[in-house]
């Protein structure tokens, strides 16, 4: 993994310094992938929850819809950290209900989260025209503001903030204008990860850390990934197997809710209609390709809220992730020939095209950059696609007594 990062930084900073593209590490740009990267995670850590347990849930981005409007609604009056567990409220009701309707009644669990996905909306819309009609700067499609914020706070001496009242150095910074090569792209990476960062995102930081020391080093999580791998023999060894997908599937609903409230409480202060725009399946998508575990799961809501974060800024760093991308295909290519021929040419050919790509797009089209985190999502989730191994039972209803052939 150091030899990957090292080897990345290298591309990125060579393509910033010999190809006249903005700055891909830059600390502005990694910080708002941080922000971005927030409530996809969550949303990933959810999937991760349930889907250990053997419960598919594809109702991710209707959980968070419950989420953004619980917090919107409780913290327009009672502020904002009301609002964060409104929001863990709000969408662990709707992972209840995804409980409820898979795990008790057996219905297919694709259907029901496909379900909750279309209901939620509706029902959202008609809980804001009752509440928030008529009221000023609200409407059925927004909320009041949220009172309050949720403040942030930056590393003193790496990247300023002030101690004792005096303004801090900003060595980091310092570094970072200097514009070496590699140095400074270093830098600007490293500050983007410790200045002005939300307290919600340093809470995101904590639960994918003791989400990971609950089902990896607790007998609690050893029983919940036993059941997504084997319920029955699960259940003929004592363990809860109803109860336990019950705890997965509530748990999965809240994080997803956490999410939805980070939107509410510090991406915007207030609650939009379609303001999650999708993160619900991106995060699935993230869970997928970090092969069900939290560390590879982090790692792909970073991904995808770093492709996020390139769309916000320009045009020009858009072009010089596409660059990027072709000279890794290269190295992959190069590190493949002896072992995996037929890998080595794909990956090989894959990275000539994109740089030929980069030769003839003088300018990135306007819908290119838009969809460049939807086509990112893709992109990864085929490459990742033969490292996979999902839980074994995932997906399948279970039903005590009854073997399924």
């Amino acid at each position: 993994m150091l030899a990957a990062t090292a080897a990345g930084l290298l591309i990125v900073a060579a393509v910033h310094a010999f190809a006249g593209v903005p700055s891909l590490t830059g600390s502005g740009l990694v910080g708002a992938a941080l922000r971005l990267a927030v409530p996809v995670g969550l949303a990933a850590l959810g999937a991760l929850w349930s889907e250990r347990a053997g419960v598919t849930n594809l109702g991710l981005e209707g959980m968070m819809i419950l989420g953004t409007w619980s917090a919107a609604w409780v913290g327009a009056s009672h502020g904002v950290w009301p609002a964060v567990l409104a929001g863990a409220a709000g969408g662990a009701i709707g992972g209840l209900v995804h409980a409820v309707a898979t795990v008790t009644f057996g219905v297919d669990q694709v259907i029901s989260g496909v379900a909750i996905n279309l209901l939620t909306p509706g029902l959202v819309r008609y809980l804001s025209t009752i509440n928030w009609e008529g009221l000023p700067e609200a409407g059925a499609t927004q909320s009041p503001p949220v009172r309050g914020a949720i403040g942030t706070f930056t590393v003193p001496v790496l990247a300023g903030g002030h101690v004792g009242g005096r303004r801090s150095p900003d060595l980091l910074g310092a570094v970072e204008r200097r514009d070496w090569f590699a140095v400074s792209d270093a830098a600007g990476l490293l500050r983007g990860l410790v200045a002005e960062i939300s307290w919600f995102t340093l809470f995101a930081v904590v639960l994918f850390a003791l989400s990971w020391l609950i089902l990896w080093r607790t007998p609690f999580g050893l029983r919940l990934r036993f059941i997504g791998e084997n319920p029955g023999a699960a259940d003929s060894l004592g363990v809860a197997v109803y109860r336990t997908k019950y705890i997965a599937v509530v748990v999965s609903g809240a994080l997803a809710g956490l999410g939805g409230a980070f939107l509410v409480t510090v991406a915007s202060g207030l609650y939009r209609e379609g303001q999650t725009a999708g993160r619900g399946y991106i995060g699935l998508a993230a869970m997928i390709f970090g092969n069900w575990r939290p560390g590879g799961t982090a790692a792909g809501a970073l991904l995808f809220g770093y492709s996020d974060a390139l769309q916000l800024r320009q045009s020009g760093a858009v072009r010089g992730l596409i660059l990027a991308a072709g000279l890794a295909f290269l190295a992959i290519g190069v590190l493949l020939l002896r072992r995996r021929r037929r890998a080595s040419a794909v990956s090989l050919a894959a990275g000539a095209a994109a740089i030929a790509w980069f030769g003839l797009l003088h300018q990135v089209p306007t819908q290119l950059v838009y969809a460049t985190p939807y086509a990112v999502t893709l992109i990864v989730l085929v490459a990742s696609a033969r490292r996979l191994r999902m839980p074994a039972a995932d997906g399948i209803p279970y039903r005590r007594g009854v073997i399924d052939l």
